[in-house]
């Protein structure tokens, strides 16, 4: 079976780094993988993905060494429609059989202003690569209640389905098409300090 990997991966300098000692780890109950699509020029779907995790490796307070990875399985998608979500599994959308995860290597990260960067690099996403530009926010680091250390980051983006290769679709009698072709992607990690 052919398998597609997905680890969202990025860079806080302009290239990779895999000298980090410090690791980091995604809580994944107060972080989320969104999305969200038109609908017949109208309204609006929103979704996201129930199943991720990923490794961040950082020394610096500041995280511009950082190196993160993050993993998305395609099958965990969930729009609270259970005959939606099944078509989305299937061969018209992300092929979730075929294709169960999907993957960003980011190349370089460029400060726009403060805590906001853009960051590019290579989207994989239902067996094809393209290249793409994601919006980051850095939201700062503290100490947790708990004694434990926190960071968190907002990433942001849209990518074109039918870039890769989703072309289902269905021309409206008014004008339009059912299912809007620009995906917005938002993406909240939440993590915490490894203690060693």
């Amino acid at each position: 079976m052919k398998k597609s990997i997905l680890s969202l991966a990025l860079i806080f300098t302009g290239v990779f780094s895999f000298a980090q000692t410090t690791e980091w780890k995604i809580d994944n109950a107060h972080s989320s993988v969104n999305f969200e699509v038109s609908h017949m020029v109208i309204s609006t779907v929103t979704g996201k993905f129930e199943s991720f995790e990923g490794k961040i490796l950082s020394d610096k307070p500041d995280f511009t060494d950082a190196n993160i990875s993050f993993t998305i399985q395609t099958a965990s998608v969930n729009t609270d429609n259970e005959k939606r979500d099944g078509h989305l599994k299937s061969a018209d959308f992300f092929d979730a059989e075929k294709n169960p995860t999907i993957q960003f290597i980011g190349k370089s990260l460029s400060q726009v202003s403060g805590n906001k960067y853009v960051i590019k690099g290579d989207l994989t996403m239902h067996g094809i690569t393209k290249s793409v530009e994601l919006g980051v926010k850095y939201n700062g680091t503290m100490k947790d209640p708990w004694g434990g250390t926190r960071a968190g980051f907002k990433i942001s983006g849209e990518i074109v389905r039918a870039d890769y290769g989703m072309l289902y679709n269905s021309a409206l009698e008014a004008g339009g098409v059912l299912i809007g072709e620009t995906v917005a992607i938002s993406v909240n990690l939440e993590l915490v300090k490894k203690v060693n």
